[in-house]
């Protein structure tokens, strides 16, 4: 199971919005065949292993990183492949959470004389898919937030300036940050600001030529003509106030796909942006945005994991600061937040983090 979730993070930057899947087939002690799903449309992990295997699967153990699938979709059904190739037993680390497949492919084997079983390295399994798990079981996409900071914490100079604080090893760490998402989310003040592309140019990056959406929070639909986010390197979708027509006048701005949300006190009702979002099929989503959006979306509790590479450099008290947060007056009221994993990346540190939650929750 363990060398099927090494093959599941294979596809992980060209499977969304499908999840990532490895399989490992397994007789006599030896390994006979082995395949991932590399790319949404293709086969799936199951038929890649099988045809490795050829008629030595017949009386095998298959190991899969997900449930098999007993429906029928732009691939026929997992599970009629395996009972077609006679496997005699399928071990699956996580059950699939789609309401197309959850318990299904599992009683469907059982009930075809296989001894199906699940929940082998199930939270490994679902932490390589947290975000197809994520948008089946809440309705909206994972979502990682990305800060590249100084040591006392600032972003940009007091003007605004940023670029760059971070090496050029943690750029391109930051390449396989949004080669793993499925859109890339940002404010409009980053984009009057800094004007960037968001896009993935790493080569060496297996995304099957896949680009994530470039999602624009626009509330009063300021978005500038001639904007490289309008590029068409990929798509755009700004999602603006539902009073911004009256305001500005604008429905529509080339190169890109201008969509409505209802709005609160403070801006756009971010709830609903991620809700639509995972309409879309999006699992993943990467946010590179300024303190106040970052911070708005983390007091939310709308952000799952944060990853901040911090630069060995200081920019002083009256640059702009990490996060814009609501002031606290007590100690318990602080955010508690808990590290995940902490790496150097040329001169900078990665660190990864998240909300720590009681145990209740």
């Amino acid at each position: 199971m363990a060398r099927a979730l090494v093959l599941a993070r294979k596809g992980l930057y060209s499977t969304p919005p499908n999840p990532s899947v490895g399989c490992v087939l397994v007789k006599d002690g030896r390994v006979i065949g082995e395949g991932y799903h590399r790319l949404a449309g293709g086969p799936h992990a199951e038929a890649e292993a099988l045809a490795a295997a050829g008629e030595r699967a017949r009386g095998a153990t298959a190991y899969v990183s997900l449930e098999p699938c007993a429906h029928q979709g732009r691939t026929p059904p997992c599970t009629e492949a395996l009972l077609a190739a006679g496997v005699t037993r399928v071990v699956a680390a996580l059950r699939d959470p789609n309401p197309a497949v959850t318990g299904g492919g599992i009683e469907t084997l059982k009930r075809a004389g296989v001894d199906a079983t699940v929940g082998l390295l199930e939270n490994e399994a679902a932490e390589i898919n947290r975000g197809f798990l994520s948008r089946m079981t809440r309705g909206r996409p994972w979502v990682t937030a990305k800060l590249a900071v100084s040591l006392d914490g600032r972003t940009a100079l007091a003007n605004g300036y940023s670029k760059w604080i971070t090496g050029e090893p943690a750029r391109r760490d930051v390449q396989r940050l949004r080669a793993r998402a499925s859109a890339v989310v940002t404010g409009i003040d980053t984009v009057l600001a800094d004007d960037p592309r968001l896009t993935i140019r790493d080569a060496s990056l297996e995304t099957c030529g896949r680009q994530p959406l470039r999602v624009v929070l626009d509330s009063t639909l300021r978005f500038p003509e001639g904007a490289q986010l309008a590029n068409g390197e990929a798509p755009t979708l700004i999602l603006a106030g539902k009073d911004a027509v009256a305001s500005t006048g604008k429905t529509v701005v080339s190169g890109t796909t201008v969509e409505y949300v209802a709005t609160t006190a403070q801006g756009l009702d971010i709830a609903q942006c991620l809700r639509r979002l995972g309409e879309l099929q999006c699992n993943e989503v990467l946010v590179e945005a300024g303190p106040r959006l970052a911070g708005a979306m983390l007091d939310g509790g709308y952000v799952d994991e944060l990853v901040v590479y911090f630069a060995p450099v200081l920019l002083g008290d009256e640059a702009r600061p990490m996060l814009r947060l609501p002031g606290i007056e007590a100690m318990s009221q602080r955010m508690e937040m808990e590290i995940i994993e902490t790496r150097r990346v040329g001169s900078d540190l990665r660190v990864s983090l998240r909300l720590r939650r009681e145990e209740s929750d």
